[in-house]
């Protein structure tokens, strides 16, 4: 009987540790995984991959797979200098012009000599496709497609006469590749074809043995589309990217184009592509021999190393943050699902999930080395994207880093610091030309080439603080980290150089003489050119007291710094106007009916710090005015915006209210790309519309903003960190692990029906803590490293 017994626990053993026996699949997460029971039919269906660099929008199709990519560096165009050589000459009688009230003859003028050569930028451009083709797979059954947030891998399963089909899809940034799995539970039962193709005009493939290649070089910019002005610059950017194909049995066909695998257990797809893009002055890089380099050096790692050096590396940075809001049946079905009716039933896992899809976002598409994040991340499939897919920099490309120092992922802004290091360099020539000053400028948009001059028209294009906007994350990124040596090599330099141009472009307002005002410039994009709107004052104001801060930190530049206190302290302030709201210009002119997306003026409440409700009552309630004109409605990066806005004005319920309204599918009717019909596309790209990833990001900054806020400070420097300080009603208990704090912290935050149970605080650098939670408050001293934990009792 013991021998028996031995004999049939062995058997009973035996099967778990059978060669068939496959992985157990994980749990499906609903806070972590977007996941659908059919096929994308359009491209903002598709579910997007990223390394920084290299971009996919996988489909999920069945028979016909189709995998559409991105490179970063694909752009129209070339290198080149937009400055329009003695613009300056006719800077004062623009000035003249509109203190006279005459703004139609100002924008001609503007118009007819200040504006850049030619009058737009250059488009980002897609590269290509995979195709994947599977005969007899038209008759698939359970089907699902999904993308897993904790992996950065995107899954499509199905089931084909008793055969289950697996794909795995992932974008890898330390092998600098998209790999692609394909396995099937029978042997000798995977079947298909691949090839590649692009929708460039000029373009080759070829098979090499078990690798596609294509070659080809980029359409040059539409002509039906190209402005008024100076030609459009040739594009010479060429491209190439290869796809080696390795299968697991069964054999390979080359064909002239195409590679057909037959009668496989399974393959892994490599995919490599690379343009010849150096950096904005330099195009004569050899995309041939990076591909042939990168495909070498990956070709004998096995799929299963592919994926544990990707999901290691994806998950040093991903994994820092963790949220839950909790869940219940309703999180359980498809995403599309969960959308439609998230105005009705609130699920907070989408939330959750929402969130986290804004961190992977930034992680997939800004990386160290890498351009920063554009109007679509490094996601576009069309020749003529919308606004060219550039850089727009009144407010989207500024939206795209604003959770990155708050969610962990300071590393994340690196490409952007480099954008604005590049800046400042082509920004010197079109402060010369455009204004006969030092500093450095740049307006509302730029492209890969670096365009600093005014585009499109002068009643938007001439608006000269993109650039001290942007020098906003140079201090930001101090503040988080206290890296003086970064400081000191480039964020000040830059700081510097941008203060300089401003201290030289105010001039005093003619009703008032002891005011300097911005000018020509506009109230993005509303009102056309004026002189002295409100926004402007805030970002000048704001960089030069970052300018002054860090040049005491470095101890640098005293008399710099007193000429920047000086000019400062005279910047016309805040008005509020007849309708108790805060005015955007410093006329008081503002339209109570006028429901712009813009809200350009609330800008020294969210992202700037000068009016908040605790320091400045009666600006924030003009602000709150002005919401109220303005609306609940707007497209879909507006609506992200007014979540941060109502967020900094301490009410939860109403920033949830614009998360509300963010959270839904948006109109499929015709009309206006301008009007109020903001939302989430079915794969949660947010939705201008169309497709703007500007939304995503800035509605996991205002998710954020509602549970930690850092950016006030006490009498001695020191930054509040102020706890759950616009917590919904709906979002009542929850937990959320990792993110960071100014001054160098890292917290975590439990709450239990509207109320704290515990925050704990890793101090980073050892700084003065003033922790606060609902008006009380805990200053101490902290050691670096150590954490501090505190419950509801201890305030």
């Amino acid at each position: 009987m013991k021998c028996l017994s031995i004999c049939t626990l062995i058997l009973a053993v035996l099967p778990q540790f059978s060669c068939d026996t496959k992985p157990i699949e994980k749990e499906l997460n609903p806070s972590l995984v977007l996941w659908y029971n059919k096929p994308a039919e359009n491209w903002t269906e598709a579910l997007p991959i990223g390394n920084g660099r290299l971009a996919g929008m996988i489909y999920g199709r069945v028979e016909n797979e189709t995998i559409q990519f991105n490179d970063e560096t694909l752009w129209t165009g070339q290198p080149h200098d937009y400055a329009n050589e003695g613009a300056h000459k006719v800077l004062e009688e623009i000035r003249q012009l509109l203190w006279n009230g005459k703004q139609e003859e100002a924008e001609k003028l503007g118009n007819e000599k200040f504006m850049s050569k030619p009058l737009g930028q250059m488009c980002y451009q897609p590269f290509g496709n995979v195709l994947l083709d599977f005969i007899g797979h038209e008759s698939a059954t359970n089907f699902q497609r999904k993308l897993d947030l904790e992996e950065a891998i995107s899954f499509v399963t199905y089931e084909v006469d008793e055969v289950k089909f697996k794909r795995e899809i992932f974008s890898s940034e330390p092998d600098q590749a998209i790999i692609i799995r394909l396995e099937s539970s029978k042997n000798g039962t995977l079947n298909f074809s691949a090839g590649l193709d692009s929708p460039h005009e000029k373009y080759d493939v070829l098979v090499d043995r078990n690798v596609i290649i294509i070659r080809g070089k980029v359409n040059n910019y539409p002509k039906k589309r190209e402005r008024k002005g100076a030609p459009y610059p040739e594009s010479k950017l060429t491209f190439e990217a290869r796809l080696q194909i390795i299968n697991e049995g069964g054999e390979v066909v080359q064909n002239d184009k195409t590679i057909k695998v037959v009668n496989a257990n399974s393959a892994t797809l490599k995919l490599v592509a690379a343009t010849s893009f150096v950096n904005f002055k330099d195009i004569s890089g050899n995309p041939s021999k990076w591909c042939e380099k990168q495909l070498k050096n990956i070709e004998n790692k096995s799929f299963s190393e592919l994926k544990d050096t990707h999901v290691y590396d994806y998950q040093k940075l991903f994994s820092r943050v963790a949220l839950d809001l909790g869940k219940s049946e309703i999180s359980n079905r498809p995403t599309d699902k969960r959308l439609v009716t998230f105005r009705q039933d609130g699920d907070p896992s989408l939330v959750s999930l929402l969130y986290q899809y804004g961190r992977y976002l930034l992680i997939s598409s800004s990386r160290a080395g890498t351009q920063p994040a554009n109007l679509q991340g490094i996601w576009n499939d069309k020749i003529y994207p919308s606004w060219d897919s550039k850089y727009t920099i009144n407010i989207n490309t500024q939206m795209n880093y604003w959770l990155a120092e708050m969610t962990n992922l300071s590393e994340l802004v690196d490409p952007l610091i480099g954008m604005v290091e590049d800046l400042s360099e082509a920004g010197e020539k079109i402060a010369k030309e455009h204004y006969n000053m030092g500093g450095w400028v740049t307006h509302h948009n730029t492209d890969i080439w670096r365009g600093a001059a005014p585009i499109n028209r002068s009643n938007h294009g001439i608006w000269p603080v993109g650039g001290a906007w942007l020098s906003q994350h140079l201090w930001w990124h101090y503040q988080f980290t206290e890296d003086e040596e970064y400081l000191k090599k480039r964020g000040y330099p830059a700081m510097k150089k941008a203060s300089r141009f401003f201290v030289e472009y105010l001039v005093p307002d003619p009703e008032n003489s002891s005011w300097l005002v911005s000018g020509p410039s506009n109230s993005p994009e509303n009102g056309g050119l004026v002189m002295a709107p409100t926004m402007d004052h805030q970002i000048i104001r704001n960089l030069f007291a970052n300018t002054i801060e860090a040049a005491e930190v470095l101890r640098v530049d005293a008399d710099f710094v007193k000429k920047l206190e000086e000019r400062r302290s005279k910047i016309a302030p805040n008005q509020i106007g007849q309708y108790g709201q805060l005015q955007e210009w410093l006329e008081d002119k503002d339209d109570p009916e006028n429901e712009h997306r813009h809200v350009s003026h609330l800008w020294g409440l969210h992202p700037g710090n000068e009016i908040h409700p605790l320091t400045t009552p009666e600006l924030a309630e003009a602000c709150k005015v002005t919401l109220s004109h303005r609306g609940d409605g707007g497209t879909g990066w507006s609506r992200a915006w007014k979540i941060n806005f109502w967020a900094r004005l301490l009410d939860g319920d109403h920033s949830f209210l614009l998360l509300k309204n963010l959270m839904k599918p948006p109109s499929k009717d015709g009309g206006s790309i301008y009007q109020n019909k903001g939302g989430l596309y079915n794969n949660l790209f947010d939705a201008h519309p169309p497709f703007q990833i500007d939304g995503n990001f800035g509605a996991t900054s205002g998710i954020t903003e509602m549970l930690l806020q850092s950016h006030l400070r006490d009498d001695n420097g020191d930054f509040y960190q102020d706890i759950l300080p616009a917590l919904p009603s709906a979002l009542s208990s929850g937990k959320i692990e990792g993110i960071k704090g100014k001054g160098g912290f890292e917290i975590s935050i439990t709450w239990e029906n509207g109320q704290l149970v515990q925050v704990d605080v890793k101090s980073l650098l050892g700084n003065n803590l003033n922790l606060r939670y609902s008006g009380n408050l805990i200053k101490q001293s902290t050691s670096p490293e150590k954490i501090y934990s505190f419950q509801l009792k201890d305030f």
